[in-house]
């Protein structure tokens, strides 16, 4: 691969929302762009003029992935702000010559195309808008990248375990583009952590484009950073380590698939030989748990991101007209070396987080920062529907719901649900591991703990 210079035009917070990139285009027109939709600029090999990667939104469908347009021109930064009742402008010079190399000459890239991710869109996604920006970010070499269209719910663990980890294992830097949703997030971690690794091994960097349903690590890394859809991270440099937590699961846990008709034996931990499953986003047992499990239907997953509320009206209204139901378990939390049992043995929802939002909009962990690696924990017990419902709407308001005193929010090392025999339906004994379900045996457990090794870098936009 080449290495390509790129620039992202600077800019600081506080001008964020208001900044724009100003150039005259090659027909002599001026056009200006808001920063937060712009891909890239890439200097022309003359260096005297650029080409202007950026995106357009669908003003009727703002959940419609956007368009891509490239185009050539002149340019340079101008910021408008208002202070004390008057505006000011500053305009920067030109920006060739002085940006950063994006220097890739050293890895291999490959580029995942998850058909059956959210509303289907990740081919048509990649065909009009990666394709085309990855042809002016790497002129020459993006011909050669690998290009990978799941088959299949098993494709990328199947990529995972026979390409991507003997390479990362023998030292190779890898960057995955990856178009999908969190499970193909889970699939990477999970296939890149079933092995023991050499200490060659080096974490491939993945870029996030948000293909799926609700794109929770997608969101809480990149809220209100950038309007592109991740485009722009595809000509960064700058990356960090993903957050990764393990859930550890008492003997006969099984994972749930193919929308619960079948069942599937976890992975084993090769320390301590108990099944074993490993996230990046939430760890969830109760209410949450239910909603993913019961919504995961092909019929329900024609709604989007609706299918979680139509199955939270069923959940908490049964058609029996009975309060919904109160989960119970005993429930210890790990802060430090110590672990202490909460008093309550009766919940309706209980959700370890490493991000700050579920959904775009559904800010579950407020405290929570990008890839912090802190896991907060989000507890309520047994209420009506109605109150269920006026919690979670908090959520929605930038995550008021920890402030109501109802709810316990803490920073937590780890989490432990024992169940006890205490719940002899099979279906309150689901947990949820970023959108993968397991049951759990009527005595059996589960604990959430942090994962210290470095799996898997997030690349991050440059802004």
């Amino acid at each position: 691969m080449e290495t390509v210079t790129t620039k992202l035009v600077p800019i600081t917070s506080d001008l964020a929302a208001k900044e724009q990139i100003r150039f005259k285009r090659d027909d002599g027109d001026e056009q200006t762009i808001d920063h937060q939709d712009v891909v890239g600029v890439v200097p022309t090999s003359d260096m005297l003029s650029a080409h202007v990667v950026y995106v357009e939104h669908d003003e009727k469908d703002t959940a419609a992935p956007p368009q891509i347009r490239i185009t050539s021109g002149i340019t340079s930064r101008t910021t408008s702000r208002t202070t004390s009742g008057t505006t000011s402008r500053t305009t920067s010079r030109t920006i060739h010559g002085d940006a950063p190399s994006l220097d890739t000459s050293d890895t291999e890239t490959h580029i995942i195309l998850s058909s059956g991710s959210g509303s289907n869109l990740a081919i048509n996604f990649f065909e009009d808008a990666v394709k085309p920006a990855l042809a002016v970010l790497f002129p020459k070499s993006h011909k050669g990248f690998h290009i990978h269209q799941t088959q299949s719910t098993e494709t990328i663990l199947n990529l995972t375990n026979s390409v991507f980890f003997p390479k990362a294992d023998k030292g190779s830097l890898l960057r995955i583009i990856l178009l999908s949703g969190d499970g193909g997030i889970i699939d990477l971690i999970n296939g890149l952590l079933a092995k023991p690794a050499s200490s060659d091994y080096k974490a491939p960097q993945v870029v996030l484009l948000p293909l799926g349903t609700a794109n929770a690590l997608y969101h809480s890394i990149n809220a209100g950073k950038d309007n592109t859809w991740g485009l722009r991270a595809l000509a960064s440099n700058a990356h960090k380590p993903l957050p990764v937590f393990a859930a550890t699961f008492s003997e006969g846990a099984r994972l749930l698939v193919d929308e619960a008709r079948r069942e599937e034996e976890l992975p084993k931990d090769h320390k301590s030989q108990y099944p074993i499953l490993h996230g990046a986003v939430v760890g969830s047992w109760g209410m949450h748990a239910s909603l993913v499990a019961d919504s995961d239907t092909v019929e329900y997953r024609k709604f989007g991101l609706e299918r979680f509320k139509m199955a939270a009206k069923e959940a908490l209204y049964p058609a029996s007209g009975s309060p919904p139901h109160a989960y119970k378990a005993k429930i210890s939390i790990l802060k430090g070396d110590t672990w202490a049992p909460l008093e309550e043995e009766e919940h309706m929802y209980v959700l370890a987080s490493m991000v700050s939002n579920i959904e775009k909009t559904f800010t579950i962990s407020p405290s929570s920062k990008p890839l912090d690696a802190n896991l907060h924990l989000v507890r309520f017990g047994p209420t009506s529907g109605d109150e269920a419902m006026r919690i979670m709407g908090l959520a929605y308001q930038g995550g008021k719901h920890v402030d109501d005193p109802a709810v316990l929010y803490e920073s937590i090392d780890g989490v432990k649900i024992e169940f006890q025999a205490k719940e002899e339906d099979p279906r309150w004994r689901r947990i949820c591991i970023d959108g993968k379900i397991v049951r759990v045996e009527k005595d059996g457990w589960v604990e959430i703990r942090k994962e210290e090794r470095r799996v898997l870098d997030v690349v991050v936009a440059q802004v």
